[in-house]
């Protein structure tokens, strides 16, 4: 049975582990993990494949996977991807997806955490990509600056952040303007740079280069 991203969506049970896990993430001081970073990351692979020329069908798939990828935080921040992905297993088998669609969101998911990520197919790296860069202000929630993390920082100071593919260049770049006033440059390598590599990674499974601009200035 063809399962679109809309069903999966608007899925109450879905959106149920989302918002579970969310909230468990906000009671262990994490940032923003629900509708707006999945909603997020699954525009950012979905575009990324399309404009890579990959069919509305693999879009979908990874769209899919993009939105599902972070249930798996509602039993345990500890092992989330692997988690997530037998989650997402019993949920789409049992809403009748084809199991070579399961199979694909399944090993998205499974490979997208900081600690094993890999590239393994397209869905992967798009969705590594996608989920790397998501850093913003809109994502933290501590409300006192003065008992903010490195991580709070590092995010409330990004003022504007997007993400761009030049196929000509074949180059996908992260575009940050910092407020320098929350956070150093030095700061954001300080705690994304295993997540800068893995995006590079990712990048070169397409046969891309990874940039990263801050503030004007091209550091990677």
């Amino acid at each position: 049975m063809h399962i679109t991203f809309e069903a999966v969506r608007q899925s109450q049970e879905i959106r149920t582990y989302i918002t579970q896990a969310d909230a468990s993430l906000l009671a262990l001081g994490f940032t923003e993990h629900s509708f707006a970073h999945v909603g997020r990351c699954a525009k950012v692979a979905g575009d990324l494949l399309r404009e890579l020329g990959y069919s509305e069908h693999e879009i979908e798939i990874c769209q899919i996977a993009a939105f599902m990828h972070d249930i798996g935080n509602v039993v345990n921040r500890h092992d989330h991807a692997q988690t997530g992905a037998v989650m997402a297993f019993r949920i789409l088998d049992k809403m009748g997806m084809e199991p070579a669609d399961v199979a694909a969101v399944i090993t998205a998911i499974g490979h997208h955490d900081d600690s094993t990520a890999y590239p393994v197919n397209a869905l992967a790296a798009a969705l590594i990509l996608a989920d790397k860069t998501d850093v913003r202000r809109s994502r933290v929630r501590n409300k006192d600056h003065t008992n903010f993390d490195i991580h709070d920082r590092v995010n409330y100071a990004v003022e504007q952040s997007e993400t761009s593919l030049d196929l000509e260049r074949r180059t996908f770049t992260l575009t940050l303007s910092i407020n320098t006033q929350f956070c150093a440059v030095m700061d954001y390598f300080e705690i994304f740079l295993q997540r800068m590599l893995l995006c590079r990674k990712a990048a070169e499974f397409f046969g891309l280069t990874f940039k990263l601009d801050i503030n004007g200035l091209a550091l990677l």
